[in-house]
């Protein structure tokens, strides 16, 4: 059955779950891209390790009360357990769901990009433990340009749709600004459950909150409006 989670033991990511692997079944699949033997078509596959964005202006960062959520020295955010509360304000802030309060102390967990590696000089352990090298680490600055380079080679290829999911120089939309954590994808960010302008919750709310106080106060003039007359 094409449900899309046919070969995902972790559905998604979560409190004990800092990296997933989402097999991604499409059915029919792209034109021209896969075909049976006896000329039918096929599904086609889409594969992506996800993971915390790191955002470059963080929600989660900005709504925690306790100053739990800091970002650190190699510009990645990072949960202190020992300070948070576990008040949960930080999930709704996070435009990907990655944040998530975990089952036995009840404070918020999600990758720390293996902090404690970093400190040491050495590599998050995703990316030292992947064969293929499509998790990559280093300075931003360095990545940016190969990932660019990648989408090039993918849409020579014939992967028309091939982009970069999180590119600073894009501009970022709704206030982050971009990732610290890239993305290759071959196909539109929705088909890869990820938000096509990701935005902070901070850009909605205000505007809806204005919106609603508009509202109000077109409200309480009608009402005087309506007392006068009567009178």
């Amino acid at each position: 059955t094409l449900t899309g989670f046919s070969y995902d033991n972790t559905v998604d990511l979560g409190a004990e779950t800092w990296r997933h692997v989402a097999f991604i079944e499409q059915a029919p699949p792209t034109p021209g891209i896969a075909t049976g033997a006896r000329g039918g078509a096929v599904s086609a596959w889409l594969m992506m390790s996800d993971v915390c964005k790191h955002c470059v202006h963080a929600g989660c960062l900005e709504a925690c009360p306790t100053g739990a959520i800091i970002r650190t020295e190699f510009d990645t955010v990072y949960i202190q357990q020992d300070i948070c509360n576990g008040c949960g304000y930080c999930i709704p802030a996070c435009p990907f769901g990655v944040p998530a309060l975990g089952s036995r102390d009840r404070t918020a967990q999600k990758c720390t990009l293996c902090y404690d590696r970093l400190r040491d000089g050495m590599e998050p352990a995703c990316a030292k433990a992947c064969p293929t090298d499509s998790i990559q680490f280093g300075l931003i600055e360095e990545l940016m340009p190969r990932a660019a380079r990648r989408v090039v080679e993918l849409r020579a290829r014939g992967e028309a749709e091939a982009q970069l999911y999180g590119d600073r120089a894009a501009g970022g939309s709704g206030g982050i600004d971009g990732l610290n954590a890239l993305f290759v994808l071959l196909a539109p960010p929705e088909t890869y459950n990820l938000p096509a302008k990701p935005r902070l919750p901070q850009e909605t709310v205000l505007p809806a909150m204005l919106a609603t106080a508009a509202a109000a106060v077109g409200l309480v003039a009608a009402a005087i409006a309506t007392l006068r007359k009567s009178r």
